[in-house]
């Protein structure tokens, strides 16, 4: 945990430096643009990673039916929940009256 936590306080470090050293307009893009892509490659490489994880655990590949019957559960409740609380302010901030 302390090598994840030192990993993450390397990139703010490398990223404030990266910031303040480059002056110039064109090189912030530059450097803003290969930022933004190599983000993205890292978080698509990530989530391969963690499918690959997953996929080659038994334990999570036996239980995912019921893992899915509970996120369908959850997920709809969730919905339905937000719809009336959305609904309930929505009476609420009008007053209870129609226009």
């Amino acid at each position: 945990m302390f090598i994840v936590i030192l990993f993450i306080f390397l990139g703010i470090a490398v990223g404030y430096n990266v910031r303040t050293r480059i002056k110039s307009a064109t090189r912030k893009s530059a450097i803003g643009t290969w930022a933004g892509r190599a983000t993205t490659g890292l978080i698509w490489l990530l989530l391969f990673m963690l499918g690959i994880e997953v996929g080659s655990n038994d334990q999570i590949i036996s239980a995912l039916p019921t893992l899915g019957v509970e996120a369908l559960v959850l997920s709809g409740f969730a919905t339905l929940g937000s719809c009336a609380l959305a609904w309930a302010l929505w009476k609420t901030a009008k007053g209870g009256k129609e226009r």
